[in-house]
């Protein structure tokens, strides 16, 4: 059986890691950086893929790509969401944008993101990881999609995590 398929097997419960009070500060961080922008931030963690994923090769890429969709990311009204997607198992971030980011946010200030939630993954700080990774993203939200003076914020998707467990 391969490393990857036991991986996932015996893959822990992302609630481990964030906690329901650890999830309130993170839907705070997310509410907090999205009132600075017009974007829309959602963060989604999943443990471990179903086995016959594992098995047909699902890459954690291909996964962010369906839950972006499946969580309706894409469906905002400027095209700029953006999905934080943690799959513990592998022990991968990926970041999946909008389209109206494309050209205004590059790949390696999205790399930057997710090495900067590494560290803090590594040094067992799930929630920190998280939070720093949602102000990161708000900083490059805020550059290109800024909140006007007196404008509302409309939020088209819940700022609270999302278990996918």
């Amino acid at each position: 059986m391969s490393g990857r398929l036991l991986r996932h097997l015996f893959a822990r419960t992302a609630h481990r890691l964030y906690p329901a009070d650890s999830l309130q500060r993170i839907t705070q961080a997310i509410a907090t950086g999205e009132s600075r922008h017009r974007g829309e931030i959602c963060f989604a963690v999943e443990s471990a893929l179903p086995m016959w994923s594992v098995v047909r090769g699902v890459a954690a890429r291909d996964r962010g790509l369906e839950v972006f969709a499946q969580l309706r990311v894409w469906d905002t009204h400027a095209n700029n969401g953006v999905l934080v997607y943690l799959l513990l198992a592998d022990h991968r971030i990926e970041i999946v944008a909008d389209r109206g980011l494309d050209a205004v946010v590059s790949a390696e200030q999205w790399r930057g993101v997710c090495v900067l939630m590494e560290e803090r993954l590594k040094a067992g700080e799930a929630e920190a990881a998280a939070i720093a990774g949602v102000a990161a993203i708000s900083d490059l939200l805020a550059e290109h999609f800024p909140r006007a003076a007196g404008e509302a914020d409309v939020n088209e998707l819940p700022d609270s995590p999302r278990m996918l467990d």
